[in-house]
């Protein structure tokens, strides 16, 4: 980012230090991009202030910051998910256990930077994963209330649209890989790698999930007197009986992000400034038509606690394959740029066709090289189906 633009850091991640710095540079509009400071308020405090701003307000942005809030929002509004219960104490959890089948989710209520969410296979794995929850050993404050809910089998897709309040404007659908290892195995993680590509939904599907998910959601949001504008993110599960919610995030996902402005055609900015105005109506969005790919490169350790500090060498390379490298976990240092966080590095590459992205993604991912290097071989191959002439 710094090579296209003058990065400014604010003395805190706090509603008012953000404020103030946009104020301080007269910014004409603010994207926030983490979950942390929309839960807390920064759309709030932002428009009290008379300064455009993409997100929704501290109240909708409930529907990322509880998974209950989510849960029960969606039984309000009539959009299809899991059945679920809450449960604040180990026994009640262990009783609520008896009344699902497994393999069973624990989800932890609260921010788990993608963490709080575990699958597990019998009785003694959820007693052992509710204990780590419900004490705070695993995700601290975020677990002290723990949403179990049944296990839904079917095809995991990312839709993602924009809304103002009232409008909504699809994205193109992206299909995220949340555990650390191929075939899915080994625990979740914020996202190891994304594809955007059109064919992940057919047309009647994507028109299912606006009419079922995102219009109820953003309608049912607003008459409840808190209406919910910026990135509505809905984690679906492709079941056989259509498209049930697994989660809710209120911004543009990431690893999804990279991939999808890798495929977009249209200009961004007129499109977010609309959004601001609560003027989506008038605007719309194109696309290339070609599958882009990202692949995160994490450190030596993650999800856990991450290796950090290690040179990182070919990013140059990999950009001059034809690959845009997206930097997460990174830090320049007179040694030169080291890792600096679990997530290091997002590799994207577009192509005319989904294998070609696929290709080209991981030949660039080839040139990069830093000390413990992870990443997931496999991203994208779950689509390849759609491309018969791949197989």
């Amino acid at each position: 980012m710094a090579s296209i633009a003058t990065c400014h850091k604010p003395e805190s991640s706090n509603p008012e230090a953000l404020l103030g710095l946009a104020e301080s540079l007269d910014v004409a509009l603010t994207v926030v991009g983490p979950e942390a400071p929309l839960v807390a308020g920064a759309v709030d405090r932002f428009r009290q202030a008379g300064r455009l701003i993409i997100g929704p307000t501290a109240a909708a942005a409930r529907l990322e910051g509880s998974k209950l809030f989510a849960k029960q929002a969606m039984q309000r509004f009539g959009v299809p998910t899991a059945r679920y219960e809450a449960v604040e104490d180990y026994a009640a959890a262990v009783s609520a256990l008896g009344r699902f089948s497994y393999p069973v989710v624990l989800k932890a209520d609260g921010l788990a930077a993608g963490k709080g969410v575990l699958i597990v296979q019998d009785r003694q794995e959820a007693e052992e994963a509710l204990r780590s929850l419900l004490s705070g050993a695993l995700v601290g404050g975020a677990g002290s209330r723990v949403v179990i809910e049944e296990y839904l089998s079917g095809e995991e897709v990312s839709f993602i649209a924009l809304s103002d309040g009232e409008h909504v404007l699809p994205l193109a659908p992206t299909q995220d890989h949340k555990a650390i290892f191929d075939g899915d195995k080994g625990p979740n993680t914020g996202g190891m790698g994304a594809y955007c590509d059109a064919r992940i939904l057919t047309p009647a599907q994507a028109s299912e999930v606006m009419e079922r998910v995102m219009l109820p959601v953003v309608n049912g949001m607003r008459r409840d007197g808190c209406p919910f504008s910026g990135f509505l993110y809905a984690g679906l599960m492709m079941t056989d009986a259509g498209p049930k919610v697994l989660e809710f995030n209120v911004r543009l996902g990431d690893p999804e992000a990279q991939p999808l402005m890798l495929s977009l055609d249209s200009d961004l900015a007129p499109v977010l400034m609309a959004a601001a105005r609560g003027e989506l109506a008038a605007v719309s969005l194109d696309w290339q038509g070609c599958p882009s790919v990202c692949v995160v490169l994490a450190s030596e350790g993650y999800p856990g606690p991450p290796r950090t500090g290690d040179l990182i060498s070919g990013i140059d390379e990999a950009e001059s394959s034809g690959a845009l490298v997206f930097h997460a976990g990174t830090k320049h240092t007179p040694e030169g740029l080291v890792s600096a966080g679990g997530r290091v590095l997002g590799v994207t590459a577009s192509g005319p066709d989904l294998p070609s992205a696929i290709a080209r993604t991981y030949q660039a991912v080839g040139r990069i090289r830093f000390r413990g290097m992870q990443f997931r071989r496999d991203i994208g191959q779950k689509g390849l189906r759609r491309w018969p002439a791949a197989q």
